[in-house]
């Protein structure tokens, strides 16, 4: 690719197609005459659908290596342009203007799900491990919690036992002490009965 002009090709897919396309971009150094990575080179990434009035399907701007995926809505011819912005020909005489080749290498998957199940499928064992651990986690709170209310019983039973022994206690000193005034009372009565006679 020359420049910052954008290198597009066309594609034709079915409906429901999922694509998955991984880049690369290496800048022309002309010093050591050879393709480098530059860092800050970037790509941006265009799909439009032709057949729906070049509709945008994708618009996104990555680094000099990346990723896109995207799935085909209707069937029909996508174009698909990969643009260079960002890197210069580093002369001081150029004012860092942008030019110089950019080397593009693209790997792309038509109708791949495979791997896309299968990081999805790791995702989802590492998401179902953590709920594993998490019901394990709230049964442990729930044994916890069984554990409390039946020590709570025990207590409230305890307390209410010894309530009613407390109240037992109460009523039967009361009683005594009743029949102790009453004896009393009887006692110093027969006194003064006793007392006034003689």
């Amino acid at each position: 690719m020359d420049g910052a002009s954008p290198k597009c090709f066309y594609e034709e897919l079915p409906k429901d197609t999922l694509v998955v396309g991984h880049y690369s971009a290496l800048q022309h150094n002309p010093q050591s005459n050879a393709f480098t990575t530059n860092p800050d080179l970037s790509i941006t990434v265009t799909v439009d659908e032709v057949f729906d009035n070049d509709h945008r399907v994708v618009n996104t701007r990555g680094s000099n290596t990346g990723k896109f995926t995207f799935s085909a809505a209707d069937a029909g011819d996508h174009r698909i342009c990969f643009t260079p912005s960002g890197h210069t020909s580093g002369g001081w005489l150029s004012g860092g203007a942008q030019s110089g080749q950019v080397k593009m290498t693209l790997d792309m998957a038509i109708g791949e799900t495979s791997t896309i199940e299968s990081t999805d499928k790791s995702k989802m064992t590492e998401i179902a491990q953590k709920v594993r651990d998490l019901n394990s986690r709230l049964l442990d709170i729930r044994r916890e919690q069984v554990f409390q209310r039946e020590r709570e019983a025990e207590f409230r039973d305890q307390s209410e036992s010894t309530n009613a022994r407390v109240v037992r206690w109460t009523l039967l000193q009361l009683i005594v002490l009743g029949v102790t005034c009453a004896w009393q009372l009887s006692h110093l009565r027969a006194f003064f009965i006793k007392q006034k006679l003689t």
